[in-house]
């Protein structure tokens, strides 16, 4: 069921991302589809993240008229990029999923600028004031988006715990692997 509704979530926003472009110029500066993205990244399952991902960069182009799949690799390299943090660290703060989309958007950003210069391709805007917005308001918009996703997602699964704004890592118990003084 979770992952129905991440791919209605991520559908949504591919529409909302595609409607807002024609309906205000200064929310288009918000991907939507990469908060949806790296929410699932953050959810623990990368294969579904990447495809997520994908489906989500490619949608985008081919939307938008672009340079067919620069949003999809950048995407999918972000994706890839949330997941492994997540597996290494704990994520569950807000803070810190807060800072790791800030980043994340940006590294899109400069990837997706990347392949577009790499192929020729010019970008009309000025590019520090486009990566700049685009990471700003990424960042403000994902924040009431995560709360949205983790509140909608989350609230059928039993024995998953719900989101909190500044939880405490639990720390194991561990053993002294060296014992001083004792013989076996």
């Amino acid at each position: 069921m979770e992952q129905v509704r991440l791919f209605i979530a991520l559908t949504l926003s591919i529409l909302l991302q595609w409607a807002v472009r024609s309906i205000a110029e200064p929310l288009a500066y918000i991907d939507f589809p990469l908060i949806v993205v790296v929410y699932a990244a953050l959810q623990g399952n990368t294969i579904r993240a990447l495809f997520l991902a994908t489906i989500a960069g490619i949608s985008i182009d081919a939307l938008s008229g672009g340079l067919l799949g620069a949003n999809g690799f950048s995407k999918t390299l972000v994706v890839y990029l949330a997941s492994e943090i997540a597996r290494r660290v704990y994520m569950e703060n807000l803070l810190l999923r807060v800072l790791l989309l800030a980043s994340l958007s940006l590294i899109h950003g400069f990837v997706y600028y990347g392949v577009h210069r790499l192929l020729g391709q010019t970008m009309t805007d000025d590019f520090l004031s486009l990566i700049f917005y685009y990471t700003l308001a990424t960042t403000i918009a994902g924040v009431f988006l995560f709360i949205i996703l983790d509140t909608l997602i989350l609230e059928g699964l039993s024995g998953v715990k719900k989101y909190e704004f500044f939880s405490i890592r639990r720390q194991p118990r561990r053993r002294n692997p060296i014992r001083l003084g004792r013989r076996l």
